[in-house]
């Protein structure tokens, strides 16, 4: 990419997997109104259940999640308690038994949890809702915490995909991000999932870390991919100390300038791409026989707060300290600190604090967005007139992108909008365009690329 390019789109955006985003999320939308949306749901629905399990076992500096880090397990098993107790308050508010064919839990690490309590939350998700036909059951997986027993466990439970958190299998970037975790250790786990099995697994890597090198980064994706993990997520590292303070231990010199992570992120996508892999949106890259891959070639990619899914579940429901929900009727956010989410849920309160209702210009926006995202463009006249409405009404927007038009990263047709080869990674530059929330300048978010 040319370096003016860089320079001038070194901007802070969403990641878009939502819209609206959750700065945007407010007061207003609190556990009454969550209760009478829960309740307003077609019992056919399907569903889809994300699960947080807000613990580590140590903190790993360069991570964004809300999480704490302990030693004693006294404080996960009491948190553990008030997760269980808000999937039966939950289950109680709506209007009858519903079913699901997702769940993904994700934390912190659900590996934190002893092997008997990831099976008491499986059971009670089966205990409340029914599971429907090929459903997905997916767990985040620290290699560094789950011994063989753990994946039994998993296995026996019915998970049938595990994302493996790795970053970077270098020494000197693992110490710089407090995460050591050798390549053994990484192979000794897909080893035991496969085993047991669990064939399909995930695998996260990272750009943009401190101490990386271009060379670094293609050799840890090649070290991932000798593993032959049916998807690989190829993210780039958001510094965001004023938001995560543990951030503050990265040493900033040490970080790559913008230039240098587009060269990790360039050589890191070819390289993938030469070993097999099929680059699936934005940051994602899939085997080609894997439904991620399938999905995109369909024009039916979705995305959501995990990333680049199959799911198109048109309800989420989250439980868990700082999880979000998605309704048909808007988006709804649980009570970041531990303490007062686990008093809330205890006392019978459905433990939202935050969220946001959405309307059908919402839901355009919506859709126009995330075809960007998953397709890398989008036919405005075709996805407004599934709202009733017309391309030609989003004009304002497309004069909007004469500058990314006359830098080669956009192309436009009439009201068809596609993104470029060179522009994919500033997509969400283009995104942000069809945000009517967002404020130019805005600093709460990661950079575009």
């Amino acid at each position: 990419m040319r370096a003016d390019l860089i320079e001038r789109y070194d901007l802070r955006v969403p990641r878009y997997t939502s819209y609206p985003t959750a700065p945007h999320f407010g007061p207003a939308v609190d556990g009454a109104r969550y209760e009478r949306w829960l309740g307003e749901l077609d019992p056919k629905t399907p569903l889809s259940l994300y699960l947080h399990v807000a613990y580590c076992a140590e903190m790993c500096w360069f991570c964004g999640c809300h999480t704490k880090a302990t030693k004693r397990y006294a404080p996960v098993a009491s948190y553990l308690d008030a997760l269980l107790a808000e999937i039966e308050l939950v289950a109680s508010k709506l209007p009858a038994r519903m079913a699901f064919r997702h769940v993904h839990f994700g934390g912190g690490s659900p590996t934190v949890l002893k092997p008997e309590d990831f099976t008491r939350m499986v059971g009670k998700l089966r205990e409340h809702f029914d599971m429907l036909p090929g459903a997905e059951i997916a767990v985040e997986l620290d290699p560094r915490t789950a011994d063989e027993n753990y994946v039994i466990a998993m296995a026996k439970a019915g998970v049938t995909r595990a994302s493996i958190g790795v970053q970077d299998f270098n020494p000197v970037v693992q110490k710089a991000i407090n995460r050591i975790q050798p390549f053994e250790v990484t192979e000794r786990v897909i080893l035991w999932l496969r085993k047991h099995g669990v064939h399909a697994i995930n695998m996260d890597l990272c750009y943009g870390l401190p101490h990386q090198t271009v060379e670094s980064v293609v050799e840890t994706v090649e070290r991932g991919a000798s593993l032959r993990p049916a998807r690989i997520a190829l993210f780039g590292y958001a510094h965001v100390p004023w938001m995560k303070t543990h951030q503050k231990l990265i040493p900033e010199e040490a970080l790559p300038d913008m230039a240098e992570r587009w060269r990790q992120y360039e050589a890191a996508s070819a390289r993938l791409q030469e070993l097999g892999y099929v680059a699936i949106g934005l940051d994602h890259f899939a085997l080609p026989d894997d439904e991620l891959t399938l999905a995109q070639q369909k024009g039916e990619l979705h995305r959501n707060f995990q990333g680049y899914t199959t799911d198109s579940a048109p309800a989420l429901i989250g439980f868990g300290a700082s999880a979000i929900g998605s309704l048909p009727q808007g988006y709804v956010a649980n009570e970041i600190a531990i303490d007062r989410y686990r008093e809330m849920v205890h006392a019978g309160k459905l433990p939202i604090t935050r969220g946001i209702a959405i309307d059908a210009d919402d839901e355009l926006r919506r859709a126009i967005i995330e075809r960007l995202m998953c397709d890398m463009g989008v036919d405005l006249d075709q996805i407004a007139a599934l709202y009733g409405k017309s391309g030609a009404s989003f004009e304002t927007e497309l004069e909007a992108m004469a500058g990314l038009e006359a830098d080669g990263i956009v192309k436009r047709e009439g009201h068809r909008v596609v993104v470029t080869e060179e522009g994919k990674p500033l997509v969400r530059a283009a995104c942000a365009i069809f945000d009517r929330y967002l404020t130019a300048g805005e600093a709460r978010h990661s950079k575009a690329v």
